[in-house]
């Protein structure tokens, strides 16, 4: 991929929206979520949980994206 120099951001707009029919959206839509994919992979139980208040949900949360970002750093030191 090529590394584009900008003077204006509106120039910017132009070269990264894609038309609502242009068929490379889709692709690069594609490619932006096997991009997060690879490199985030988030950890988080499958199911549904119900909580006693807003409070304990965001604890539950902050565990859970926790977790997701220590795993993320055991695999960035293996490679």
């Amino acid at each position: 991929m090529s590394v584009r120099k900008f003077r204006h951001v509106g120039e910017m707009e132009r070269e990264v929206w894609y038309g609502r029919d242009d068929p490379r959206r889709f692709a690069a839509m594609r490619a932006a979520w096997e991009f997060a994919r690879r490199t985030v992979q988030p950890e988080f139980p499958p199911g549904v949980y119900r909580f006693r208040s807003v409070e304990e949900a965001a604890e539950h949360r902050e565990l859970w994206e926790r977790r997701s970002f220590e795993l993320l750093q055991r695999r960035r030191r293996r490679r």
